[in-house]
């Protein structure tokens, strides 16, 4: 029989500090501030080993919290630059892009799915969609869901 995974939330204080420096080694591979897991290991000061030991059992919980995740979806022109202004819209909006899809634009127009996620405290995502609207060539911005 195969062990089953268990997961705990534990607070940071709580965990030996060499699983809080593989996460920093992910983090630094990831964000490609070093250019080798030698070099990663070597910053944070543990070995190859504990690293590899360790690797795949930690990461950082994503507190969901953090805000209000929307997928919203339009229709838009096949024009230079006008998926730009829609992420533009968004930043504006201080809203972080989850995820983005557009399909190949078809008789000059295209879809656009957006999976954003808003801070329920700093935007109001009816206001965002009405300013998304606003761009010459954007029709039919759409909430699908929350």
């Amino acid at each position: 029989m195969g062990e089953t995974t268990a997961y705990f939330v534990v607070k940071k204080r709580a965990l030996p500090e060499v699983l809080l420096k593989v996460v920093e080694v992910n983090r630094l591979l990831e964000t490609q501030k070093v250019m080798s897991v030698q070099e990663a290991v070597d910053r944070v000061g543990i070995s190859r080993s504990s690293y590899y030991k360790y690797k795949e059992d930690i990461f950082p919980f994503h507190d969901s919290t953090q805000g209000t995740t929307y997928t919203l979806a339009c229709r838009m022109d096949d024009e230079p630059g006008l998926l730009s202004d829609v992420l533009r819209v968004v930043a504006d909006f201080d809203a972080n892009v989850l995820t983005i899809h557009q399909t190949i634009p078809i008789n000059g127009t295209a879809t656009l799915s957006l999976s954003i996620q808003m801070l329920d405290m700093e935007g109001d995502v009816s206001r965002m969609v009405t300013e998304m609207e606003k761009k010459s060539g954007v029709h039919n911005v759409k909430v699908l869901g929350k």
